[in-house]
């Protein structure tokens, strides 16, 4: 449990200020906390001293002793009348000590584990050294014995750890947070150190900084244990007394023995810990015969690979560029690390094992181009090297690795046989309490209700890309977050106001920026030369429910602080969207095409850019979301760049600024280009004028001040930073560049204020190009494979409902049938089936609830090597007997598994258990050679026989729907909205998938299907609703609070078709819902009768316009007709060849008339 409170920075400054000369840290069985607080207490002038609260065994750390009674600070008792586990304060004296504090904090975790990682007397001796440990708190060894009235067991103990330690270095510990076990034992201890001859200490426990900071504390321990602050039985801290307390209260608490304080100043003088930042440790790598060095080997792989890409005689242009990037790269020291990467990459793609085409500003170096690290030509596209790695400014490259998902795993457990299992492990990482989540948190554990948590957060800023307004700055102005304080006004006032408000305010002011949770960072990994213990702690992070000892093996230390202390952290991340790709390709070739290539296809294609500009883009990498298929249909790309560029602009900054609909504007000439000076052309041609990445800055900067590309990146570091010393500096710089250069300096000042406002928003273009390969190769797929691919997408989510009910309403827009489940047809996945010319796609059997896996591999298994199962008798007598277990069987009847076998699912429910019994009951009398009276008999039908009769009973549409969605997830072979999903869109403001992109807060209609409605009490005693509403794109969470409820309450139920109208809520980082203010039950929606209507002049009604509208018409072919409006009373209704489906085709006729397009 993550307990403290205090904030660094605060606390620090604190102890400073009262002028004390150094701070200890100790926190409980970890040292999570060790890099931040070195950093921080020596950049404020205190010397930091480095320690751990160990938990310590009561003998050995194998001990596993079963728990009795109530769990304590100790675990609670053990059946042999000690404890689970006994706590023991250690301080590093040295370097010598720290690296042991290191070895006793990681085999705490890999041998020790017992509720916490515990220590024991062997480890203790094997790690002294360097080393000051005291008796610890009223958890310790010591005084436990010592309340249990055990004075000769105390001294026996303390004797024991003075043994182990030596006489100066440990110490008897005095506390006195004012607790009566502590005024008890003080005096014992005291008697205890005369006798030993042991040195006291006096120390304060210290969970947070001031004393006022108790609530928050107290607040904090409640949302560590799902408690409230009301509950009695709770796990709390006795008293406010656990704050950093000054040098004058610790000498007057401990005024009777002065020298209890005097020598935490002799600990402070001896501790001298000195942890080096920023000295690079790289892992050797093991090199071939006939190679000295790690710079040699790399020259040559660079240079086999440059002639494998660009041919035997490679261009100046590439030979110059390789040239230059291996001297900068050998002169900084990294070719071990381009090895490294190599090795991993050449691994993975010799085991088959799909690896991404580059991502971040790798894909900008053409060493890593040849080595086969990326896979885009960074000449070609003019992807810059030194924003990848400066020669002026030394730092760790950043190679970023996708791969396929599936085998993350695999690659880690390569590098650990390569490099070694005690060199390679994961990244820890520690989740915070953001402020919106603060004041929720606040208020439930103060006994609010819900709703005054959820009113507070409601009142706070706007989120801004991603970035929450800290509470503080809510009401204090602060120039970097101005906006938010403006935004708060309705906060301040609720404040004012309310004093239950402010309360939950002030708790969740301390709760901000707390760490609440330990996790394990998604790609990063660590590889040292040495052990990873002579570097950092190290532990296992098991799962709920996980053996410790199989758990993944993961840092102490987070993520920047691996990277400060030097050491070679790479990103190793699994991408699904690689999966798909990897399956699609082998299907594809198996059933296509057996030389497809993905990485071979032509990135001019036509097809595939008709498909992004018509925005059919779901399933697409990084374009499937409304608002970027809009953007696609509005840009009509024709060439990867524009395709790359719009991952570019798709984010917060740029579309505040408007920048994604001036580019699509420029690229169609709806407005004029212009550039600035007018030379620019020569660098910004590509991005329209447009600094829309970051590279683009770095060239203007070479062209006009002068800069190298090295100063040009570090202009734009300085730019994004936005630190006003370095900004003036380099404008200074940039000014004067321009002077030099002859384009003068005002052109030099306008320049400069270009480039830092788009220093805002621009984007690495390595990573866009990387990424956007992805997105092309995906859509590629879809254009010209799209069963394929879409059933290996499918695959890809099965256990994602909602994004599977996306791809499903994709599918039948796009005229792919997706059958359910079948007993003979289905694969373990999703696949395509032969459906006498109809693209078809049969359900995976894997993706039915309640069947695993590994059951349904034997299913398929044994039908193919035995033939296709003609009836469920059949395959009841056939199928292997662990598959028959009723769960499954249950789950594939109601899926409709069994329908082609001509059994209707309801009667086969009826009768499913019997059947089974008693051919499994048969099947085991055969096989211990028992037959039974007519087994021999064959298959005459006027013979008696035992099978038990199928009933001809059918559930109807609506129940059986019912069933199927329970068992697949979603509606597979129809859903109760099909016809008349069309009149439904007309009543709401939005499709679902299109509304949970909205910005919170919003407020609007959504409509569909009811599903899983829950009724139930608030703690208030009254009634409220939640319920999942579901069409044919998509569902959310729903909530009715009671007021709404007393209106609409008796009109909801499952399967009721509605429209709500309320306020999106994605203030929960996890999910979004939606909060219901009005809902009103839909009867008699029309399936059809609607047409399209588009009022248009006849003079604008040029030939070219023509042409596009009878495009869009006829790319959606359906049932609606169309009428043109031509002014006054002139209407003509378009031929029969142009009936049109209005879902399908009414976003892109708005795109090319607005709001003179309806639907009537």
């Amino acid at each position: 449990m993550l307990d403290g409170a205090s904030r660094l920075s605060e606390l620090v400054a604190k102890a400073k200020s009262d002028g004390q000369p150094a701070l200890g840290i100790t926190d409980h069985g970890n040292m999570y906390g060790v890099i931040d607080f070195y950093k921080e207490c020596t950049e404020q002038g205190i010397k930091p001293i480095i320690g751990t609260e160990a938990y310590m065994a009561h003998e050995h750390r194998t001990e596993r002793p079963s728990r009795r009674g109530r769990i304590d600070d100790t675990g609670g008792e053990t059946e042999g009348g000690g404890k689970v586990y006994y706590h023991l304060t250690l301080l590093a004296e040295n370097n010598v000590g720290y690296k042991n504090l290191i070895n006793l904090a990681s085999r705490a975790f890999l041998e020790g584990y017992y509720y916490q990682p515990r220590v024991d007397w062997e480890l203790l001796q094997q790690y002294s050294s360097g080393l000051i440990a005291t008796s610890g708190c009223l958890g310790g060894h010591v005084l436990q014995r010592l309340m249990r009235g055990d004075v000769k067991g105390a001294h026996e103990c303390a004797g024991r750890l003075q043994e182990i330690f030596g006489r100066d270095n440990f110490f008897i510990e005095l506390q006195d947070h004012g607790l009566a076990d502590q005024v008890r034992t003080n005096p014992l201890l005291i008697e205890l150190a005369k006798a030993i001859d042991a040195p006291l200490l006096a120390t304060n426990d210290t969970h947070y900084t001031h004393r006022e900071d108790h609530e928050s504390h107290d607040a904090l321990l409640c949302v560590q244990t799902g408690c409230t602050i009301a509950d009695p039985n709770r796990f709390k801290f006795e008293g406010n007394e656990h704050y950093l307390k000054t040098a004058n209260e610790m000498r007057y608490l401990f005024r009777e023995v002065p020298e209890a304080c005097n020598n935490t100043l002799w600990i402070a003088e001896r501790a001298d810990v000195k942890i080096e930042f920023g000295k690079y440790v790289l892992p050797d790598f093991p090199l071939p015969k006939g190679f000295a060095t790690d710079r040699d080997y790399l020259a040559h792989l660079a240079l086999e690979g440059a002639k494998a890409r660009w041919g035997a005689k490679l261009p100046k242009e590439v030979s110059d560029r390789l040239t230059y990037e291996l001297k900068v790269i050998g002169d900084m020291g990294f070719s071990s690390y381009f090895l490294i990467v190599w090795d991993l990459i050449r691994y993975a793609k010799e085991h088959g094992i799909r690896v991404g085409p580059g991502r971040g500003s790798a894909a900008g170096c053409a060493v890593a181009y040849c080595l086969g690290i990326t896979n885009l030509d960074p000449i070609k596209y003019d992807l810059l090297f030194e924003r990848f790695l400066n020669p002026s400014r030394i730092s760790m490259p950043d190679i970023d690795m996708d791969f396929d998902s599936r085998y993350r795993d695999q690659m880690i457990r390569y590098a650990a046989e390569k490099y070694g299992r005690d060199r390679v492990a994961q990244i820890i990482t520690f989740g915070t309490i953001k402020a919106r989540n603060a004041v929720r948190d606040a208020a439930r554990v103060l006994g609010y209700p819900y709703a005054l948590g959820d009113k507070i957060a409601k009142a706070m800023p706007p989120v801004v890309m991603g970035r929450d307004t800290p509470i503080k700055y809510c009401f204090e102005q602060d120039p970097k977050h101005m906006a938010g304080y403006q935004a708060a006004q309705d906060l301040r006032t609720l404040c004012d106001t309310d004093p239950d408000v402010k309360r939950v305010v002030d708790v969740a002011r301390g709760l901000e920026g707390l760490k609440r949770s330990v996790g394990i960072h998604a790609a990063a990994v660590v590889i040292t030369k040495e052990p990873l213990t002579e570097y950092l702690p190290i532990q296992r992070k098991p799962e709920q429910g996980q053996d410790p000892a199989e758990a993944p093996v993961v840092t102490q230390y987070e993520m920047h602080g691996v990277e400060e202390l030097g050491l070679l952290k790479m990103d190793i991340l699994g991408l699904r969207n690689l999966d798909v790709i990897s399956d699609a390709q082998e299907m594809i070739r198996t059933r296509r095409n057996p030389d497809f290539d993905i990485d071979s296809i032509p990135i001019d294609d036509k097809a595939t850019y008709t498909l992004l500009a018509q925005g059919d883009t779901i399933g697409v990498f990084q374009l499937e979301s409304s608002p970027m298929r809009a953007l696609l249909r509005s840009l009509i790309p024709t060439e990867f760049e524009h395709l790359s560029a719009v991952l570019a602009l798709y984010r917060p900054g740029p579309m505040s600024a408007n920048m994604h609909n001036d580019f699509a504007d420029y690229k169609n000439k709806r407005k004029v280009t212009e550039y600035f000076p007018d030379d620019a052309k020569d660098v910004l041609e590509d991005t329209f004028g447009l600094m829309i990445y970051q590279e683009s800055m770095m060239r203007v900067a070479q062209k006009y001040a002068g800069y190298t590309l090295a100063e040009a990146d570090n202009l734009r570091k300085a730019c994004g930073k936005k630190m006003p010393d370095v900004m003036e500096k380099e404008r200074d710089k940039f000014e004067q560049g321009c002077v030099k250069t002859g384009y003068g300096i005002d052109t030099g000042k306008k320049l400069f204020d270009i480039i830092v406002k788009f220093a805002d928003y621009a984007f690495a273009k390595s990573h866009a190009y990387g990424y956007g390969l992805i997105s092309y190769q995906t859509a590629y797929l879809k254009a010209h494979y799209p069963v394929e691919y879409l059933a290996c997408l499918l695959t890809s989510v099965k256990a994602n409902y909602e994004k599977a009910a996306v791809y499903l309403a994709d599918a039948r827009a796009s005229k792919i049938t997706v059958l359910t489940p079948d007993i003979n047809k289905s694969g373990v996945d999703f696949e395509p089936i032969d459906n006498a010319g109809t693209p078809t796609i049969s359900f995976g059997l894997s993706a039915i609830r309640n069947v695993g896996e590994a059951l349904v591999e034997q299913i398929v298994e044994h039908r193919r090597d035995h033939g296709q199962y003609t009836s469920f008798y059949d395959f009841v007598e056939r199928a292997p007997e662990q598959v028959l277990n009723k769960r499954t069987i249950e789950s594939l009847i109601k899926a409709g598994a069994f329908d082609s076998l001509g059994h209707p699912r309801k009667g086969l429910l009826m009768v499913y258990e019997t059947i089974i019994d008693a051919t499994v009951a048969r099947r085991r009398e055969r096989d211990q050679g028992v037959m039974s009276l007519f087994g021999d008999v064959g298959g005459d039908d006027s013979v008696y026989s035992e099978k038990r009769e199928i009933p001809a009973l059918q559930f109807d549409k609506s129940e059986q729907l019912k069933f199927e969605k329970e068992m697949l997830g979603l509606y597979v072979s129809d859903h109760p909205l099909m016809g008349i999903e069309g009149a439904l869109r007309r009543r709401v403001d939005a499709s679902i998938a299109e509304a949970v992109e909205r910005e919170d807060n919003s407020f609007f209609t959504v409509g569909g299907i009811i599903s899983a409605l829950n009724r139930k009490y608030t703690r208030k005693g009254d009634l409220m609703a939640t319920f999942m509403l579901e069409d044919l794109q998509g569902a959310v969470e729903v909530a009715v609070f009671p007021k709404t409820f007393q209106k609409y309450g008796h009109q909801l139920a499952d399967d009721v078709i509605v429209t709500v109208k309320g306020r999106l809520n994605k203030q929960d980082e996890t999910r979004v819902s939606f909060m219901a203010t009005d809902i009103v039950v839909q009867e008699g929606l029309r399936a059809s009768g609607d047409s399209l209507h588009i009022k248009v002049s006849a003079q604008a009604l040029t030939p070219e316009l023509i042409d596009d509208m009878k495009g869009v018409l006829q790319q959606h072919p359906g049932s609606s007709p169309v009428f043109v409006h031509l002014g006054g009373d002139k209407v003509m209704q378009l031929d029969s060849k142009f009936t049109v489906d209005l879902d399908r085709v009414i976003g892109q006729i708005r795109v090319m008339f607005g709001e003179a397009a309806y639907i009537e």
